[in-house]
């Protein structure tokens, strides 16, 4: 029988139900013809955060999120739950990209980078990944460990990085150190604004940047300075002048972001052989992802995409 009526599913992007009118936005808006659909029409609420969406139990929703649900027509378990999961279970320290790393490091005599977003807003990555990646590389008795912090700020306040930074150094005690660190908006642009991703790459490659010895007053010193986390210059950190740790010709690479969409240019400037979007010299590196990013890259995935 063929369909009379017309359906139209209408997306408002931030619009929601608080509990408390008062001090919500939208309930103090005037929207009469909004207000009249509800006075008029059936209507209920959804979550569209934590369990219901496939995010762990208190994790806001997001727009990528909540497309993708909307979409598959059903619960669609998150990135982060998969990996979560695997920590838990110890699945995460088998993974192949993952032993990939670790083994190349052995092989070769060098050094294994940890490079992704210091973060626990759970859009784009999150802290205890990356701690877990510390753990294996504890395990396994690597030596030298380094991780390259980007900074969030957007989903997390815009001051919280030195507090993540404070946290990761006594997480690196006896494990590693910090090499680089900046803000999101040069590590993780996705607009082809290739200026901001050579400042990543060439601090992290050449040690190109703002040079400090101290991370925590490198990054109140920014704060100081009126840029937060997002905007933080590259900074290397450095030891009796020289970088810390930069990414040399036969390390492991391994970006721990989990989003696909603005590990892009970055991965891109490492592991693309035909890469001209700006001067480099194309490093021989082991270099794995936390997801697959783009189709047409070939490193090693540790979390293949399963729908």
């Amino acid at each position: 029988m063929p369909l009379r009526k017309k359906v139209i599913l209408v997306i408002l992007d931030g619009f929601g139900l608080g509990t408390d009118p008062a001090v919500d936005a939208i309930a103090q808006a005037r929207k009469p013809y909004i207000d009249s659909l509800f006075a008029t029409y059936p209507w209920t609420r959804i979550n569209a955060s934590s369990e219901d969406v496939g995010l762990p139990a208190g994790l806001m929703g997001n727009s990528e999120v909540g497309h993708m649900n909307i979409g598959a027509g059903r619960v669609v378990y998150q990135e982060i739950t998969r990996i979560d999961r695997s920590i838990r279970t110890g699945d995460f320290f088998e993974k192949p990209a993952f032993v990939g790393a670790i083994e190349n490091v052995k092989r070769r005599g060098s050094a294994l980078h940890l490079l992704g977003l210091l973060s626990a807003g759970g859009v784009h990555s999150h802290i205890t990944h990356l701690y877990a990646l510390l753990e294996l590389a504890r395990r396994h008795g690597l030596q030298r460990v380094s991780v390259h912090a980007l900074l969030d700020g957007r989903d997390t306040p815009p001051q919280a990085g030195v507090r993540y930074i404070r946290e990761l150094l006594e997480k690196l005690k006896g494990a590693g150190e910090i090499a680089t660190i900046m803000g999101r908006y040069y590590g993780m642009d996705r607009d082809n604004r290739w200026e901001r991703t050579e400042k990543a790459y060439r601090a992290m490659t050449e040690g190109t940047g703002l040079r400090a010895t101290d991370p925590v007053e490198a990054v109140e010193d920014s704060y100081r300075q009126g840029v937060t986390d997002e905007f933080v210059m590259p900074i290397v950190l450095e030891k009796a002048g020289q970088p810390v740790a930069l990414i040399r010709d036969g390390d492991s690479v391994v970006f721990f972001n989990y989003r696909t969409d603005r590990p892009r240019q970055l991965t891109r400037a490492f592991i693309d052989p035909a890469f001209d979007k700006f001067p480099r010299k194309k490093l021989d590196l082991y270099f794995a992802t936390m997801t697959k990013y783009q189709d047409d890259f070939t490193c090693p995935v540790a979390f293949p995409t399963t729908f």
